[in-house]
């Protein structure tokens, strides 16, 4: 017996169980597939869910397109996937927007036109200075306790460049009181990494105003939490809130393009080298274990190579 989430919206939930059923019992298929197709698909309607989508007639191209970018790094919540196990949740979110559309429950099919991924994955662009800024500002919606969190943890995301699950999984004696912070990358492996003053002043704020009262939310059930960034039940904050923490207050911003926590690693990366950082120390704050994977972030774009050659040849301008 197959299920699916109960805190989707209902359209999305009934037309996920639809879908499953009918592979159950009209196409046959096994119970160790229909429980595959339902791990992708699930994970999905999760995906969709955080991006405001109640219904798969509202689902675009965009959408699934979002999605991919967002399994391939992670950014959902889940592992990230390779380029083959990107392809096979394509193949299962297709197979259900084709029975939408057969069903009459849409009039289109998103997904028909988007494209498999490659073996190599693209890198998010990186936002400008004043969208980083813009996001940031709109983190904090209000001075409640959710608010001073929100504008805590994108700060301290930005200000150190860490993976999301390293940010979340932190314990409040990780940060200290010092203007650093340790993080616990891939295989466990501790970096200490600077933070800045924004995120210090917004990180003091939160632990001051706003994580005792998410204690307090957590007591009334007995429980006690180490961890930094607290939920409104007083528990550690999961990667998925995490993110869509990001995506509202992209969505206040008035961001269009898709923004990621894997989006923030990358500005703060490209900001830094920008501003003139040696490529081995944005390794070593990156906590990449190979100065190659680094340098994929010193590409360079057309328009700054006419900028620079602009500025600095003696003969560029008339």
């Amino acid at each position: 017996m197959t299920s699916t989430p109960t805190d989707l919206p209902a359209a999305l939930e009934s037309g996920l169980r639809d879908y499953l059923a009918h592979l159950r019992v009209e196409r046959g298929l096994s119970t160790n597939t229909v429980e595959a197709y339902r791990r992708d698909l699930t994970r999905y309607a999760d995906f969709l869910g955080v991006r405001g989508r109640t219904a798969p007639a509202e689902v675009t191209e965009a959408d699934v397109e979002a999605y991919l970018d967002a399994v391939r790094a992670g950014d959902d919540g889940g592992r990230p996937l390779s380029a083959s196990s990107t392809a096979r949740a394509l193949a299962a979110l297709r197979g259900w927007h084709r029975f939408a559309l057969a069903e009459g429950d849409a009039d289109t099919d998103p997904s028909a036109d988007v494209a498999a991924p490659t073996k190599t994955r693209r890198l998010p662009h990186a936002l400008s200075v004043d969208a980083v800024a813009r996001l940031l500002a709109a983190a904090s919606a209000g001075d409640g306790a959710t608010g001073l969190r929100d504008r805590a943890l994108l700060e301290l995301l930005y200000s150190t460049g860490g993976r999301i699950s390293e940010v979340v999984g932190l314990d409040v004696d990780d940060v200290g009181t010092e203007d650093a912070v340790r993080l616990f990358g891939k295989g466990g492996k501790e970096r200490v990494v600077p933070v800045g003053s924004y995120a210090r002043d917004a990180i003091d704020a939160y632990l001051v105003r706003a994580r005792p009262a998410l204690v307090e939310a957590g007591s009334v059930r007995g429980r006690s939490t180490p961890a930094l960034f607290l939920n409104a039940r007083g528990t550690r904050l999961s990667r998925q809130s995490a993110w869509a923490v990001l995506q509202r207050a992209a969505d206040r911003a008035g961001i269009a393009e898709h923004v990621s926590p894997h989006t923030l690693r990358h500005s703060f990366a490209t900001h830094l080298l920008a501003g003139g950082a040696d490529v081995r120390v944005v390794q070593e704050l990156l906590g990449h274990a190979s100065v190659t994977t680094t340098q994929i972030y010193t590409m360079v774009t057309p328009e700054a190579l006419r900028e620079v050659y602009a500025a600095a040849h003696p003969r560029a301008l008339g």
